[in-house]
């Protein structure tokens, strides 16, 4: 399918990214699967019955775990961690920072990875996009949250990174409303550490779960309300955060 038939959900501003022309993809890539050589559609894979755990549990805990890999079209988490590794190679990835617009800062003692916004011109991110339209309107029909556009992000943590404790949005503020991290590291073992800890939605929050990060394997959460962090990892670790938002004009980021 080419861009020209499709509108992304979302327009976040200018961020490094692969370029958007098949001829440019095919040549960065070196992989016609990259470019939508016969990825199957993202069409059916979100069930009803599927959809109606996550509300529940979302609703009763907060938060969960899940595993992706049979909700995803064959092929598209290797494609997706392609693609990540491509823009870390070409320099193509900025250093994250806190905070948005005018207020955003890049403190090392809070946050070191690096990231790289996701827009649904490439093959790989039109086809997580289909499924992340799915798991919106499914959420939408069964919470009423209102939610009206997501945005995503690639991370990459180098060995030693890490990012400190914090919420993904201010409560009250009505913007990021459902946090999704979706992992894309093969063979991760007990030793490479940079697993996601996930702690209690209290006033003293404790640790209340620890998810490594393996390919596949993800976390569904509420922005304003469960408190996490991401240890220090000891290889290379990639993943993509994607937030649903109740606001409809992207903010500066």
């Amino acid at each position: 399918m080419g861009s020209e038939n499709r509108t992304p959900v979302i327009i976040p501003l200018p961020e490094p990214r692969l370029e958007h022309s098949e001829t440019s993809l095919n040549r960065v890539a070196g992989d016609a699967a990259l470019a939508g050589a016969g990825m199957p559609q993202a069409a059916g894979l979100v069930p009803e019955q599927w959809l109606d755990r996550l509300a529940d549990e979302l609703s009763e805990q907060a938060w969960l775990e899940l595993d992706l890999s049979a909700r995803l079209p064959d092929g598209l988490l290797p494609a997706l961690l392609n693609e990540v590794r491509i823009l870390e190679r070409t320099d193509a990835m900025s250093r994250a920072g806190i905070g948005r617009g005018a207020d955003r800062v890049k403190d090392r003692s809070v946050r070191r990875d690096k990231i790289s916004w996701l827009d649904g011109y490439t093959e790989p991110q039109a086809r997580l996009f289909e499924f992340l339209n799915q798991l919106m309107a499914g959420l939408n029909q069964r919470l009423f949250l209102g939610l009206k556009r997501y945005e995503a992000h690639y991370a990459t943590y180098q060995p030693g990174d890490f990012y400190k404790r914090h919420l993904d949005s201010f409560r009250g503020r009505a913007s990021r409303m459902i946090s999704l991290v979706l992992y894309l590291n093969d063979d991760w073992r007990l030793e490479d550490g940079g697993e996601l800890q996930v702690f209690t939605t209290s006033d003293e929050p404790q640790p209340l779960g620890l998810v490594r990060p393996e390919a596949g394997r993800a976390v569904l959460f509420l922005s304003e309300e469960v408190p996490h962090e991401v240890l220090p990892a000891r290889r290379t670790r990639y993943s993509i955060a994607c937030w649903f938002r109740q606001d409809e004009v992207p903010l500066p980021l």
